[in-house]
């Protein structure tokens, strides 16, 4: 990190969805695959922790991981099999069809708020594709059996409006599906540009793709991932909460390692912040962003609701009315987080209105300090960081939540407290 008077600049650290993706990729592909600037965090650990159960080689060299990748066969055993994925919703979804395609048993579990997740159209789907699973407790949700002997594959319906992740899911473990797999998108789908990033990926591991938009997808069957030298790009998500700094003190920051043409979806938070009123310079692998004179704005976040929290904290210092549109799928999140927004908002004086798939914040309030809870949700805390440049007192519990994406947040935003504030 390095910094002016007013301006800073922050190395932000590798992407987390790009890192579970390519350390699936890289376990499925057979061979030696190296990552370099992979995410090391709670959420992504979980996963390699996963892939070393069924038998992929990891290990750290210098600031690289190297995974030893084994095919499409990941382990053949008689006995069933533990695996333990936390909180972490991504591992969980992306990880069952790899699973399904091993030779064995799985009990796939996690923390207490992972059983209120829903996984049930993903499992319907592989039920469909030939799969042997069960959700052993409330019908569609974690802990989840597999008696797996690999993915027969074909053709399957899936919903687009609960999460993008069970498309990604099925793309990713497709190509080693014996039919391959055919799937057809009903409904809008939400959060796009993940499957876009889950695409790119699989494409940068040597599979093809047919797809007809976000409503059909095609894989087929016989296609094998190539073991490669991959780079993770930095983390939109985690730059947001940078950006957001720079919104409500009108100061600037310049994020490095951000590609702002890349695929993350959650890059398009800077053109709301524009809308908004902040001025934003995009190089090639580096974005800068100023604040403004701030304003509120309507905005549809179906595609990017992990900025969500981010925006409606810069919104509580945005003068006028911001409504965020299309957003119910976050009740299903590491917490609630439409509720979770509404509450700790109206505690620190913010004048929020909750309704079923939107918020609807008036900014301009009088803001006051005091004990706010992140019902150990790592973008909860972030943005409840970002509130608390502008206003004294915000006392965050359980900060340590943010490790699940971003171990090293607070360090590098006490830096960015002591050149701002």
């Amino acid at each position: 990190m390095t910094k002016e008077k007013n301006h800073l600049t922050v190395t932000i650290p590798g992407s987390k969805s790009i890192t579970h993706r390519a350390l699936i990729t890289g376990a499925l592909a057979k061979g030696t695959t190296i990552l370099g600037n992979d995410l090391i965090s709670e959420d992504t650990l979980h996963t390699a922790r996963a892939l070393a159960a069924i038998g992929v080689g990891m290990k750290r060299r210098d600031d690289h991981l190297i995974v030893e990748g084994i095919g499409q066969t990941a382990c053949d055993q008689p006995w069933e099999k533990a695996i333990y994925l936390g909180n972490s919703g991504t591992s969980f979804r992306l990880l069952l069809p790899v699973l399904a395609l091993a030779r064995g048993r799985f009990l796939v579990t996690g923390t207490p708020r992972m059983r209120e997740r829903p996984v049930g159209p993903l499992v319907d789907a592989l039920r469909q594709l030939g799969v042997r699973i069960i959700c052993t407790g409330r019908d569609g949700f974690p802990p989840v059996r597999l008696l797996s002997d690999g993915i027969k594959g074909g053709a399957v319906n899936l919903p687009g409006d609960a999460s993008s992740q069970f498309l990604s899911a099925l793309l990713l473990a497709g190509p080693y599906a014996e039919q391959g797999v055919d799937i057809t998108v009903k409904g809008d789908l939400v959060s796009k540009p993940y499957v876009d990033v889950t695409v790119d990926v699989m494409n940068s591991f040597g599979v093809s793709i047919e797809r007809e938009g976000f409503s059909r997808f095609r894989v087929f069957g016989g296609q094998e991932y190539n073991p490669m030298e991959y780079t993770v790009s930095g983390d939109a998500s985690s730059a947001s909460y940078f950006w957001a700094g720079a919104a409500i003190t009108g100061k600037t920051v310049t994020t490095r390692n951000i590609n702002p043409q890349g695929r993350q979806g959650d890059i398009r938070l800077l053109e709301v912040l524009e809308q908004m009123g902040c001025v934003v310079q995009r190089d090639t692998d580096r974005v800068t962003v100023s604040g403004g004179k701030l304003s509120g704005v309507d905005v549809d976040m179906g595609a990017m609701p992990d900025m969500v929290p981010t925006l409606a904290a810069v919104a509580l210092f945005a003068p006028g009315k911001t409504t965020i549109r299309n957003v119910g799928h976050l009740r299903f999140k590491e917490s609630d987080r439409l509720s979770a927004v509404t509450r700790e908002w109206r505690r620190l004086g913010g004048r929020v209105e909750e309704l079923e798939d939107a918020l609807v914040i008036r900014g301009g309030a009088s803001l006051h300090g005091c004990d706010v809870d992140t019902y150990d949700d790592h973008r909860i805390a972030m943005s409840l960081a970002v509130i608390g440049l502008e206003v004294p007192g915000v006392r965050i519990q359980n900060p340590d939540c943010v490790n699940k994406s971003f171990p090293r947040f607070w360090d590098l935003w006490e830096d960015l407290v002591r050149a701002w504030c």
